[in-house]
């Protein structure tokens, strides 16, 4: 018994052992993407702050470089936060999703072939593809912005949509308010008047005698009540009872 029972304590902790280094594991790996993350947009922001000094700061095929390189950043940046964030809510923009990372292979590749030429010494060359370039710069934030706004037009109209069903539906509420008009207040105020004068009446006022019935017959089927023949003459007052003195009118 107190083997099975070491052994059943020893079962739990290793059990409590391994979630701890589990648990450890997963906040490691999650601090490590948060400083990643933060580097990545630290490198970023410095590169494209040096990127624009070198496109405001420097003339000739440098400050061209730069140009394009900024550009092509900014395009392919932008797109993909659209998209992302637009697939949140629709799921449709997969597909545009796997376009544009096709499309950011050939983004990188080309930011990849400018950031080598601003070391180029050969100054005569870069002036010669320069063009290329920037046809090839111009072809892919072309096709990134055009999915950008496609996505941004999707969303767009979906909520236009929303809002248009949603106005319907507002007015449609509005006007079966405005129809609860005079008349059905009317209706509503000849109701209450017919209640409060039924409970004015109160229980005394019983359903009227029909003819042929006797005003003593029961709704139930009790037999009526036969009347008395000769009732009661009021009693003759007694000699001590003082007669009741008029009241004064003045």
């Amino acid at each position: 018994m107190e083997a099975a029972l070491i052994i059943f304590a020893l079962m739990v902790l290793f059990a409590f052992l391994g979630l701890g280094v589990y648990v450890t594991t997963k906040v490691v790996r999650a601090a490590k993407r948060g400083v990643d993350r933060t580097i990545t947009q630290a490198r970023r922001t410095v590169e494209d702050t040096t990127l624009k000094a070198k496109s405001l700061g420097q003339v000739g095929v440098t400050g061209a470089l730069a140009q394009l390189r900024l550009e092509l950043r900014t395009s392919m940046r932008a797109t993909q936060e659209a998209l992302h964030a637009g697939v949140r809510t629709d799921a449709s923009l997969k597909e545009s999703i796997a376009l544009f990372e096709r499309l950011s292979e050939h983004g990188h590749e080309l930011d990849a072939e400018l950031k080598r030429l601003e070391q180029e010494p050969d100054r005569q060359r870069i002036a010669e593809v320069l063009p290329g370039l920037r046809e090839r710069t111009a072809k892919i934030t072309q096709a990134a912005d055009s999915l950008r706004w496609a996505a941004r037009d999707r969303a767009g109209r979906f909520a236009a949509d929303d809002l248009s069903a949603l106005s319907e539906q507002i007015e449609v509420e509005s006007g079966a308010l405005r129809d609860w008009s005079r008349e059905s207040v009317d209706d509503l105020t000849a109701a209450a008047a017919e209640w409060d004068a039924a409970q004015a009446a109160g229980p005394a006022a019983g359903p009227a005698t029909r003819p042929g019935q006797a005003p003593d017959a029961g709704r139930w089927g009790e037999e009526p009540r036969p009347a008395a023949l000769n009732q009661a003459a009021p009693a003759a007052p007694y000699p001590w009872q003082k007669t009741r003195r008029p009241e004064s009118t003045t």
